[in-house]
């Protein structure tokens, strides 16, 4: 069963910077191809981890503002954040096997 939550801008400090685990954020668009692409990744990789991290997502035409917070120049953006702070980001689209080996360095 998938674990991806949605963030927006009112949620995304308490979910992802408040977090006690690593959370992976997947930046997207309804616009964007690679996205929907990557979209089934994310939740697939969700069951796989999510006992380990917390996977979020944040569509960026919703939530414009932590976009800009985050400096989001180009879509997918994968992120992933450790006790409140970003220690990966990956923009564009992603295999499945280098999220692995990403996800596998972060959380071992």
């Amino acid at each position: 069963m998938s674990q991806v939550i949605e963030v927006t801008d009112a949620t995304f400090a308490s979910v992802v910077l408040g977090s006690a685990r690593p959370v992976l954020v997947d930046y997207w668009a309804d616009w964007c191809a690679p996205c929907k692409q990557l979209s089934p990744v994310v939740a697939e990789l969700s069951e796989t981890y999510g006992d380990r991290m917390t996977f979020a997502t944040v569509d960026t035409n919703a939530n414009q503002r932590t976009a800009a917070d985050q400096q989001i120049l180009s879509l997918p953006t994968i992120q992933v954040w450790r006790d409140g702070r970003l220690v990966r980001s990956w923009p564009g689209g992603r295999s499945r096997r280098a999220l692995i080996k990403a996800l596998d360095e972060v959380v071992g």
